[in-house]
């Protein structure tokens, strides 16, 4: 990969296609880029003018009186790839390209033109982001070749000078929507060191951008806007890394839904993937999803401001002196995860001590504007905070009157320094710019909404358990090379399309074990085989051409007598085709929870993992997850409590609790199967899979396996 530090910090800039106007995008990119300090020269290449804001211009890259390490290219798209290659030429070893017209457009001309930039920038090794991309900024070198207006004679600086950790980097593949997260942050005092826009990354991709930064160790929290991942593999590879190093990823994923889809393909040429499949490599590496724009940088505030110092539980102590605001936090608090506890015998003497009559300590703490006026907000905050009983602190203020915050700076600094867990302010009032500077000069952040404030603390809570969980795991024990490599030669010889006494065979060699059974080709040999059989048996129809056994007919249930089983199978074979491999004669499995495992092939990610609840209504109101391959049994535990109706296995109305042990441990081993084999799996279903009661374990009554076309 080429080095995207040419890029980010180059030392001097070619704006190529520059102009004087500044109500063109020509002219505007001109204009954002001399509104800041950047240290290096910045150079206007045109053939229409002599000198743009006072800088000389030149008619080509090659007359640029010194060597160039950044090319912006805003000129039209037929011109693009010729221009990108004098670049080349030139010694320049990044570019950024804003001009549209490529991939994103319908017909093969746009897809040409970019193929050709791509060909030419590894040709050249260059570092290129785009085309059809609104550019980036870099605020730590007070760089920024963009035309978009959220960064355009800024009134504030790019960075608030106070802030010297918890930066922020935002990549995103659509322009307006990168920008727009700073625009949201800025205000709330936040520290975005990059905003990058990647377009129709032609070349340099959005997790490309990530690694390079995880490198370069300046950014502490990222912000992803993503359309689609073209390297499942990559994803998977950036997201571990990101989360060994404790540097979290919050990312909003577009195309979840059939119109989103249409959305991204239309807007950078990119094909949305299975978002079940994007939801379980994001659960995997502690990538956390966001839902709107403000969400997404309340998140991001949090670890911010407070990464050094997460919560090392869910406990959330809720400070106020409203006690509306109070309770109404509470609830969100509850609804995000977190747990609001009463609140200690000791730690409640030492706020009673300040509270009238009419407040209360149990938590919420309603300690009255009375007594706020004497404790301020930090002292309050201090007490609360002084429990062992709590893991986080949340103060829930009017701040719409920066006064009361101005009383107590130096205690809020004070308090800054000694607090080991971390403590949010929320104001239920609109807030006072001032009041967001004091408090965030002091260390502390300021929400505005009282459910992303509730939030943002629960993702920092989940962080820190699901990351020491990731790094403590044991590494997956690999199946035995022989045993691999004997299912691997039986399924190479294996037709296209496994019925389920073909595929149980294989699943056996991983420990997957099925009910007592034998394929019976006549009447007389499935009334033997059921004979052998102790209790009532199934009948099953085995025929690649018969999918859905019940629709068809070839389905026969709790059979107890050799009259009745002689029956079924004539009645079984009506549903007979060319293809038919005879009837499975099966024990009837006792009742349990009906649950559908598989394994499917998913374009990007390979193979995943999909489990849910089964039944006759799994595709008419599914309850699903998926998950990357292979995974532990803490993995395994998590996808199941993904799962919406997870509680039904602890039991409910007087059903004691199922065999979940024995569920996970299927999990496992069908992941380990799926590791092994999954590049020759298409679809892998064991449908129903039955969970009995706990200590009886689970059965898997039917599969079904089809290899890749």
């Amino acid at each position: 990969m080429p080095d995207l530090s040419a890029l980010l910090w180059p030392n001097a800039v070619a704006v190529i296609g520059a102009s004087p106007e500044p109500h063109i995008l020509r002219g505007r990119i001109m204009e954002v880029m001399m509104s800041h300090a950047f240290a290096g020269n910045i150079y206007p290449i045109s053939r229409s003018h002599d000198e743009i804001h006072g800088r000389q211009c030149y008619p080509s890259i090659d007359k640029v009186p010194e060597q160039v390490d950044l090319a912006v290219l805003i000129i039209p798209a037929q011109f693009v790839p010729d221009t990108l290659a004098a670049c080349g030429e030139a010694g320049v070893r990044a570019a950024q390209i804003l001009t549209s017209g490529f991939a994103e457009e319908s017909g093969d001309s746009g897809s040409a033109l970019q193929d050709e930039i791509r060909a030419i920038a590894l040709k050249y090794d260059m570092a290129v982001f785009g085309p059809n991309s609104e550019g980036f900024a870099n605020s730590l070198n007070a760089l920024c070749p963009t035309f978009s207006p959220a960064v355009d004679k800024t009134e504030v600086p790019l960075l608030p000078e106070w802030r010297k950790d918890g930066h922020i980097t935002v990549v995103a593949q659509s322009g307006g929507m990168g920008f727009a997260f700073y625009d949201h942050g800025r205000p709330k005092e936040l520290p975005f060191n990059y905003i990058v826009t990647t377009g129709n990354e032609a070349c340099l991709e959005t997790l490309d951008v990530v690694d390079h930064l995880l490198d370069e160790g300046k950014t502490d929290a990222f912000i992803l806007f993503m359309e689609d991942v073209k390297n499942g593999a990559r994803l998977a590879q950036v997201g571990e890394k990101a989360l060994k190093a404790g540097k979290p990823i919050i990312v909003t994923k577009i195309g979840t839904s059939d119109a989103g889809a249409r959305a991204a393909a239309s807007h950078t040429a990119s094909l949305a993937g299975s978002y079940q499949a994007y939801q379980g490599v994001f659960q995997r590496y502690g990538i956390i999803e966001g839902g709107n724009t403000e969400e997404i940088v309340d998140i991001a505030a949090g670890f911010s401001y407070h990464g050094n110092k997460l919560p090392v539980g869910k406990r959330v102590g809720i400070c106020t002196a409203s006690g509306g605001g109070g309770g109404w936090m509470a609830d969100l608090c509850v609804q995000a995860g977190l747990d609001v506890p009463e609140l200690d015998t000791k730690t409640r003497a030492t706020i009673d001590a300040y509270l009238p009559a009419y407040g209360t300590s149990q938590n919420p703490i309603d300690a009255t504007a009375q007594a706020v006026s004497v404790t301020g907000y930090g002292g309050l905050a201090r007490m609360a905070a002084a429990s062992d009983m709590l893991d986080g602190i949340i103060t829930v203020a009017s701040c719409r009157s920066p006064a009361v915050l101005k009383r107590e700076v130096e205690d809020l600094h004070k308090l800054a320094e000694e607090a080991d867990k971390p403590i949010l302010f929320c104001s239920y009032t609109r807030p006072h710019p001032d009041a967001t500077s004091i408090l965030s000069k002091a260390g502390f952040p300021l929400f505005s909404n009282m459910a992303n404030c509730a939030r943002s603390m629960a993702e920092m809570a989940n962080y820190r358990e699901h990351r020491e969980r990731f790094l403590a795991a044991p590494r997956i024990k690999s199946t035995a090379a022989d045993i691999s490599d004997e299912v691997a030669a039986q399924l190479s010889k294996s037709p296209d399309i496994l019925c389920e006494y073909e595929v149980k065979p294989l699943l056996a060699a991983y420990g997957i074990g099925g009910a007592e059974e034998g394929l019976a080709k006549n009447a007389d040999a499935a009334v033997a085989l059921a004979e052998k059989i102790d209790g009532p048996v199934a009948l099953k129809i085995q025929s690649p051409d018969v999918l859905h056994k019940t629709e068809a007919g070839g389905l026969a249930l709790n059979l107890g007598s050799a009259e009745e089983v002689r029956a079924a199978y004539g009645n079984v074979m009506h549903a007979a085709t060319d293809q038919t491999h005879g009837v499975l004669v099966q024990a009837m499995a006792p009742k349990g929870h009906e649950m559908i495992i598989g394994i499917n092939y998913d374009a990007t990610f390979g193979p995943m993992l999909m489990l849910g609840f089964g039944g006759i209504h799994v595709e008419v109101n599914p309850d699903i997850a998926m998950a990357p391959v292979p995974m532990d049994k803490t993995a395994a535990s998590d996808l199941l409590d993904r799962l919406r109706g997870r509680p039904l296995l602890d039991g409910v109305r007087g059903d004691g609790p199922a065999d979940v042990g024995a569920l996970l441990d299927l999990v496992v081993k069908l992941s380990c199967f799926a590791a092994d084999h999954g590049d020759v799996i298409g679809e892998l279903d064991l449908n129903p899979v039955l969970v009995h009661p706990k200590g009886d374990g689970v059965s898997v009554v039917d599969a079904l396996l089809v290899k890749r076309k």
